[in-house]
Formats: structure tokens, C-alpha cells, sequence
């Protein structure tokens, strides 16, 4: 499958509770905002208390995105418990085939200006047998945002990630620095720094933390957005001129 039709981009994170989700919706509300028609994928979600309808993460996505897209496309595989999606699955009675998923992603791309697949976890978390998230981001070919947080760990967890996504030979966008605290302390405070110094792909913005509901949440982060001294490096990312504002 190729995103040629428009740019793309594949959402993973470094661990769990980085808030790639809001990060991928805000992303999808920014690029609304500057008029851009968005299509939004989260290919398998787990832990959704109703599979006949959208998820609490495909639904935000489709929210930030204003999409009218088919449920079916956004989230082919929507799974009940809340485990990785091999796991999910086999609970669940079934088994995912990634060419629904692959399918359904060529499908979304059709007429858009912009792509955006969130993944589910990291890279390394099993859709089935031995297939893994990064398979599938192979299998897109999409280029990878990697969203990180900025506490302690972070450092190992974000390299790591970077590591792997290199050996795999997966395209990297680059990664973004998400929730980083009003006060920070010195974990939070020399996270960036060291980061940009030490991964082997580009820190494309650092991103507040932020409260309220989920989509105050990606409100505001859409608005941090706007104002990232590496908005252009994040807008070039996305396929977006770098001149691009909000209308």
C-alpha cells in the first residue's frame, strides 16, 4: 500500500500514556484549521466497551478531523478488552488481517490533503502472531512521528525507539515531546536537549501539558501548535507549507 495519494503520517509512541492520541487529534485539528481536508485511522483499538461503534480514541480522531468517513474505515478492528490487539483478539474469538487494515487506509486517503494513522502503543506491540505495529507502519509506508514524554526514562525509552524504527528500516518524521509540566523539573527541563542531541532524528516540537476534557485537550494543543518555534520543521513533517496558519 503507498500513501502517495497524500502526505501521511504514522503516530507511534515511546510507552504507554504519552498521549499520542491527543497529539494525532491535535495534529488533525490544526491541519483542519488551516483548511486542509483530513483523514484520520486508528486501525485497531482495544479496551472499546461497544465494537459496534467507534472507540474513545477513533471517535476523537474523527472529531479533530471533522471526518465523515465510514466507522469501519477509521477503526476496521474495534476490540473489547483492553489489551494489545493479539491479545484483544484472540479473547475476542477472532483474528485480524492486516490487508482489512491496509484496505481501508488506501480507502481514507482517496481525495485528502493529509493522512494521519495513529498506531496502538509502540511499535513493538503484536496485531497478530508474529506481526507487529511496525509491520503495519512498514506495510503503509508512512513515515513515523514518534510521540515521547518528558520524564525520567524518557532518554532510554525514546532512543530505543528510534533504534528499533532504524533497524527496521522505517521512514522517521521525527518525534515530538509531549506534557511537558508548567514547572518542570530537571528530568523534564533537560529531556529536549538531550534528546535532539542524542536520537538520530529531528525533535520536531515540545508540547504542554494541558487539562479539561479530551477535546479541550487537542483544542489546546492544536493552539501550542500554532505557536512552536519548530512549526515548520513540524508542518514540513506533515507535508504542510511551513507558512501555514489557521484561517
Amino acid at each position: 500500500m503507498s500513501a502517495e495519494r497524500c502526505p501521511a503520517l504514522f503516530v507511534t509512541g515511546t510507552d504507554t500514556g504519552v498521549g499520542k492520541t491527543l497529539v494525532a487529534a491535535a495534529l488533525a485539528r490544526y491541519a483542519r484549521r488551516c483548511g486542509l481536508r483530513v483523514a484520520v485511522m486508528k486501525p485497531c483499538e482495544t479496551g472499546v466497551a461497544d465494537p459496534t461503534g467507534l472507540g474513545a480514541d477513533g471517535a476523537l480522531l474523527r472529531w479533530a478531523a471533522q471526518s465523515d468517513a465510514d466507522s469501519e474505515l477509521i477503526s476496521p478492528y474495534r476490540l473489547v478488552d483492553p489489551l494489545s490487539p493479539a491479545q484483544a483478539a484472540t479473547q475476542a474469538g477472532t483474528a485480524i488481517d492486516p490487508h482489512v487494515m491496509l484496505s481501508a487506509c488506501q480507502e481514507l486517503a482517496k481525495d485528502k490533503d493529509l493522512l494521519i494513522v495513529e498506531g496502538a502503543g509502540g511499535l513493538m506491540v503484536p496485531i497478530r502472531g508474529g506481526y507487529l505495529m511496525a509491520d503495519l507502519a512498514r506495510e503503509m509506508r508512512l513515515p513515523l512521528l514518534i510521540v515521547s514524554r518528558p520524564g525520567l526514562g524518557t532518554i532510554n525509552h525514546t532512543l530505543l525507539t528510534v533504534y528499533a524504527a532504524r533497524c527496521m528500516e522505517l521512514q522517521l518524521a521525527g518525534f515530538l515531546i509531549n506534557r511537558m509540566p508548567a514547572k518542570p523539573g530537571p528530568a523534564e527541563r533537560e529531556a529536549p536537549h538531550l534528546l535532539a542531541a542524542l536520537a538520530s532524528a529531528d525533535l520536531l516540537g515540545v508540547l504542554p501539558e494541558v487539562d479539561g476534557t479530551r477535546e479541550e485537550q487537542v483544542d489546546q494543543l492544536a493552539d501550542a501548535i500554532t505557536n512552536l518555534p519548530s512549526r515548520s520543521w513540524l508542518l514540513q513533517a506533515l507535508g504542510m507549507p511551513a507558512t501555514a496558519r489557521p484561517l
